[in-house]
């Protein structure tokens, strides 16, 4: 426990501390809960795109072997993304990354000489890409979502196990000094008045 002063001043000065730490401790709580509620719901979120991607990607295997290795140049060209566009979302003052999309390149090939199919599995692929970025992001949030609740635990610990119990102990050591301060005080008082009394009487 940190030094303390047993004085009135330093009383004040423990309750104040006191006070503050009460106050603050149920929007430390508050955040605790919104993160850890925010982390469950990404989670569900996660593994929702995941099974999405596992199904995508199973479709796509389906007929992606019935192309022609030259053929699946000609449409990895047109998988190449311009931007890939992510938002952000504030939650209980932690900032996570939102997927918004990706934007691919103009396709540019011959309709003539392409078979039909192409269309669709450049459709199918870049799916499959935004599905992936989409996950990319949900994982990279709930591992921001997990620091901030890892330090907002430490803070909500500090406070209650730490903070309020060492105000607490210092106000009760603070009070029971003062206290007898002023016990002792009275008591000399008393000896002083009774010694004037018999110097009068004498």
């Amino acid at each position: 426990m940190p030094k303390i002063k047993f004085t009135k001043g330093e009383l004040k000065k423990q309750r104040d501390a006191l006070g503050a730490y009460r106050r603050y401790l149920p929007t430390l709580q508050l955040k605790k809960q919104q993160l850890q509620m925010e982390i469950l719901k990404q989670l569900v979120l996660l593994e929702e795109k995941e099974h999405y991607v596992e199904t995508k990607k199973a479709a796509i295997e389906k007929w992606i072997g019935l192309a022609r290795p030259d053929g699946l140049t000609d449409i990895k060209k047109q998988l190449l993304s311009e931007e890939i566009a992510i938002g952000s979302k504030n939650i209980a003052g932690a900032d996570i990354p939102v997927f918004q999309q990706v934007r691919f390149k103009n396709a540019e090939y011959d309709l003539f000489k392409t078979p039909l199919w192409v269309d669709a599995g450049i459709e199918a692929l870049r799916q499959l890409i935004s599905l992936q970025e989409e996950f990319t992001s949900i994982k990279t949030g709930i591992e921001i979502l997990r620091r901030h609740l890892r330090v907002t635990t430490q803070r909500v610990n500090l406070f209650e196990k730490v903070k309020i119990p060492q105000a607490e102990e210092a106000i009760r050591r603070i009070k029971i000094y003062i206290g007898d301060q002023m016990t002792n005080a009275v008591g000399r008082c008393k000896m002083a008045k009774r010694k004037i009394q018999e110097m009068v009487l004498v």
